[in-house]
């Protein structure tokens, strides 16, 4: 029975190593190749034990599996035997002609195995070791009859060889003259690679690079030794496996200054030397195999090591001769674990929820800013400043269009900022941006069109609005209506944050078109003619109503102007028309400009995306690699008003505020929710606040669920009802100072949180940065929301910013905020053949038509979402995104449980019993197990590995034992 969460791709080769069987005269590599099962083989024969440190191991056992099992289920009670991190090297005794012999290394293990190239001047490019068959049997058989010393105590190498002779002399005499020259074999000093490299820097140099490496070392890790050689006086094999109780530190044995744990000797006679390499290479890459390492901690006789070699065995594949090429170097494999969150339930008591809120963040809420000291939130914060400007102010202008200036851009841009801080500094899940949405655009037009046919006061009606929505908000919160996000599944989050970035994508696209309305391309071009190119002013032939309207409220008689001597901004005051070859249908042709703005629009997004992906170039330091990577779209934006500022062409810049008040004189910052209006309109705003309360509470959670998402690995937790506590009030808030609304932004909440992203800076050489989590703070949100309030005082700045460059930087977040959507990878399945598919883990376990019907449905609901958002139907939006989740449910009669445990999420049951809060940080998995095997049982508290819980469990199911873990 397994009572544990494991993610889908771990259920599947959780454990896959690959063997490639003995290729002479050439080094072993293999391919990359799925692992399709386990095999298992019983071995009746029982092997002697010879321990040496008198504790014994348990025979019961008759499988090497099984054996493995019971070691690594025991606890020893010292903090000797508990495994730590390894790093591995491998010295080979070399003889130069006129010289001493000397220990040289030759390759070494973090994670993967680095080769000293044949030049002897480099490293070698990291890659995953592939041994040949024969010789991991002839370490088997090292083990089995060589000496093995465990938790030797010695804080010498001197110390170390004597016992070593002294045990090897029990199984046969070896002579003085034999021994001494032994002895001084292995005390021969040892060369390491990076001596050569470093002896021609100096002092500093030397230790920047030895502190480089250092870094990859995770801390606590200890040495594993591995010599090696052939030496011409002997005449068998002198064989050891010693493992060091405590780790001693040996001077100048490893290549860093860590302590050792355990040493490797295989000295032999003449004529073996790729076969004692090979062995070598065979001992130093268990040491680095997940089960192995922890085996060869726990130890008590030869006997667990070998079944630990065994087990080893039982897991490989092997790749017959001629299959596959022997030269090829396998590159290390990229993986990004993920996590289970938090479960959200609600607790059937007023305002559960926010109270279990407040208690799970209060204590993290100090380090939500000292984890902000770093260049990277800087980075973040100046690029999402700049991504959040443009929409605000947009939507401001917008909303002043569409309210005659009652509600414009200073009040959006003051808005925001309020709103901002105060959700920055409060709210539960700080990494979510907020933002204007469409909706409201269409709430707000439909709202002040109501009033103005029925002489009712927009903003006070609007303030009751605000007020009850509020007050639902509150109810929402005080009834834990947040749980219910847990039938938000990835159905329905993917299809709208689906459809928010083709709205950031489109919109950014429209933008860049709209530019030629105002900047015209003139088609009608004569090269022959361009001494006659020109466009003056004259006075209308015709002119209309208005205009004579105009010019008799200005008192302008249009024969007394001087037509001709106007500039264009004057000539368009005085509704006077635009005559020549030069003209274009709204006035002069303006050259250069709208084939500029897409210069710089596309240039934008290229360059933001390559400089965003240098953190993975070969070229620079990591540490200069990764500031580019965090700063990357900043740089771009700064590049290009450089770039337009010098060039001069005047492209559309961005227009900001210059003064803090009111738009319209006849306004405050305070509304009368009543005001003019009759006293029963406040009762009757119920009705519309609903609507606005279900486009609220949707557009907060289903982004608060993207951003919760446990590919994120957030480690400080959700805050459903404390985020939307925030909201509802703040809203309010603006409802009374008549600002504009603001709810969670998905595309900008995403790029957030991507911007923060943490990866390992120590990783084994080779092995990919591992993904880590979220950089999880309120600094950068307080900061962008900050800045924005003072941008009103930084217009001189700001003022030289091209629209266009914001544009690209919306496309860009718009197509990044793609990634890691299952919808796109299923929807390219359409279009490949079967056999060019990627291994997608949903491939392998659901027909491939009932994917593609999965990927039709979810595609058609959000075309629906599309034409209802472009449409004037809009306003009912948040009602159709809410109908997604009783779509999915239907999905429940379509397909079987487990297809859809691997398309999708499985729906909540309706009465399901309350899971254990038991989510865990990090890769590991804390669990208890308990072990029943005949005779015995061991009950521990271990950390083990998702791959590893896996394999043991399949182990004893196949053995027909059993296995709980909880």
């Amino acid at each position: 029975m397994l009572n544990t969460n494991f993610e889908k791709e771990e259920l599947e080769g959780h454990r896959t190593l690959y063997i490639g069987v003995h290729v002479p005269l050439g080094r072993r590599s293999h391919r990359r190749h799925r692992h399709h099962g386990h095999r298992h083989r019983k071995r009746s024969k029982e092997r002697d034990s010879s321990a040496d440190d008198g504790r014994e191991s348990p025979s019961h056992t008759n499988t090497p599996a099984q054996r493995v099992q019971f070691l690594l289920g025991t606890e020893d009670g010292d903090e000797e035997h508990i495994p730590h991190a390894l790093f591995t090297e491998l010295d080979e005794i070399c003889v130069r002609e006129g010289e001493d012999a000397e220990w040289k290394e030759t390759a070494r293990w973090l994670k993967f195995e680095e080769d000293v190239e044949d030049g002897g001047e480099r490293w070698s490019k990291p890659y995953v070791a592939t041994l040949s068959l024969h010789s991991v049997f002839e370490l088997r058989s090292c083990i089995m009859n060589g000496t093995v010393m465990l938790d030797m105590r010695a804080n010498s190498l001197e110390e170390i060889a004597d016992m070593v002779l002294d045990q090897h002399e029990v199984s046969g005499p070896v002579g003085q003259d034999a021994r001494r020259r032994i002895r001084e074999a292995l005390l021969k000093q040892h060369h390491h690679q990076n001596q050569k490299k470093l002896a021609n820097r100096i002092p500093i140099v030397r230790s920047f690079i030895d502190l480089h490496f250092m870094k990859k070392i995770p801390p606590g890790a200890e040495a594993s030794n591995v010599l090696v050689g052939e030496l011409e006086f002997l005449e068998r094999p002198v064989v050891a496996f010693v493992r060091l109780c405590p780790a001693v530190l040996l001077n100048g044995l490893a290549e860093v200054p860590i302590t050792t744990r355990f040493l490797f000797i295989l000295l032999g006679p003449l004529g073996k030397g790729p076969q004692y390499h090979e062995i070598g290479r065979s001992i130093a890459t268990l040491m680095t195999d997940e089960v192995f390492h922890d085996v060869a901690y726990k130890a008590k006789d030869r006997n667990d090591l070998v079944a630990g070699i065994d087990e080893f065995l039982d897991q490989v594949t092997v790749l017959p001769p001629g299959e596959w090429d022997p030269s090829i170097r396998i590159e290390p494999p990229k993986n990004v674990p993920s996590q289970t969150p938090l479960p959200l339930q609600s607790l059937h008591r007023l305002f559960g929820g926010l109270i279990l809120d407040i208690k799970r963040k209060a204590p993290h809420y100090l380090s939500d800013y000292t984890d902000a000291i770093s260049l990277q939130c800087l980075a973040s914060f100046l690029f999402l400043y700049c991504a959040c400007m443009s929409p605000v102010i947009t939507f401001g202008g917008l909303l002043g269009e569409a309210t005659e200036g009652r509600v414009s851009a200073i009040e959006s841009l003051f808005g925001a900022s309020m709103t901002g801080i105060a959700y920055s500094l409060f709210a539960g899940q700080p990494l979510t941006i907020l933002g204007s949405t469409g909706p409201v655009l269409v709430f707000e037009k439909i709202l002040f069109k109501f009033c103005k046919e029925y002489g009712l006061s927009y903003l006070s009606l609007r303030a009751c609005i605000g007020l009850w929505t509020a007050f639902l908000c509150m109810l929402l919160v005080a009834t834990d209506a947040s749980s219910l996000v847990c039938y938000i599944t990835r159905f329905t989050e993917e299809a709208f944050a689906a459809l928010i970035c083709i709205i950031f994508i489109y919109e950014a696209l429209e933008k860049l078109f709209h530019l030629g309305t105002h900047y015209p391309i003139n088609k009608n071009n004569n090269l022959q003619k361009l001494t006659q190119y020109s466009c003056a002013c004259v006075e209308p032939s015709n002119p209309s109503n208005e205009t004579m309207r105009f010019w008799e409220d200005k008192n302008i008689t249009a024969s007394e102007v001087n037509w001709t001597v106007l500039e264009v901004k004057e000539c368009e005051m005085l509704h006077g028309d635009f005559e020549g070859s030069a003209c274009g249908p709204h006035g002069p042709y303006i050259p250069d400009v709208l084939f500029w703005c897409v210069l710089l629009f596309f240039s934008t997004v290229f360059m933001s995306a390559f400089l965003k992906e240098f953190k993975t170039s070969r070229y620079f330091p990591t540490r200069v690699r990764a500031i580019i990577s965090d700063f990357a779209v900043f740089i771009t934006i700064l590049t290009m008003v450089l770039i337009d500022y010098a060039l001069g062409i005047p492209s559309p810049k961005l227009q900001v505020p210059s003064k803090f008040k009111p738009t319209r004189d006849d306004r405050g910052w305070v509304i009368n929710p009543v005001g003019p209006n009759p006293w029963w309109t406040t009762i009757v705003t119920f009705i519309p606040a609903l609507l606005c309360t279900i486009l609220i509470f949707m557009d907060q959670q289903i982004t608060a669920v993207i951003i919760n998402r446990k590919e994120h690995k957030l480690k400080k937790g959700c805050g459903y009802h404390l985020d939307l506590f925030v909201v509802g009030l703040m809203l309010g808030v603006c409802s009374v100072m008549g600002l504009p609304w603001f709810v969670a932004a998905t595309v900008l909440s995403i790029s957030h949180v991507n911007s923060l992203k943490l990866e390992s800076e120590c990783s084994a050489p080779g092995e990919s940065p591992k993904f880590l989590g979220i950089r999880e703070q309120r600094f950068t949100g307080l900061m962008i929301f900050t800045l924005m309030g003072c941008s009103v005082f930084m217009t001189s700045v700001l003022k030289f910013i091209p629209m266009p460059v914001l544009y690209g930087v919306f496309l860009y977040m718009g197509a990044s905020s793609l990634r890691g959507i299952q919808f796109f990878d299923r929807l390219k399945l359409f279009c490949m053949p079967a056999k060019h598919q990627p291994d997608f883990i949903y491939l392998r376990h659901v027909p491939l038509r009932k994917v593609h019907l999965f990927t039709i449905i979810q595609l058609s609901c959000l075309v629906l979402l599309w034409v209802i958002k472009t449409s004037k139907a809009a306003i009912v939006f948040p009602m159709m995104v809410l109908a997604l989740v009783f779509i999915r449910k239907l999905l429940d009669f379509i397909f079987t449980k487990r297809e859809l445990s691997w398309l999708d999420d499985l729906m909540p049951e309706w009465k399901k019993k309350k899971l254990e809060d038991a989510a865990q940080e990090g890769q590991c998995t804390f669990i208890n197990v308990t072990v029943y095997v005949p005779e015995y049982k061991c009950t521990s508290i271990k950390t083990l590995s998702k791959a590893r819980q896996m394999y043991l469990h399949s182990v004893f199911h196949t053995q027909g034992n059993s296995m709980r873990f909880t």
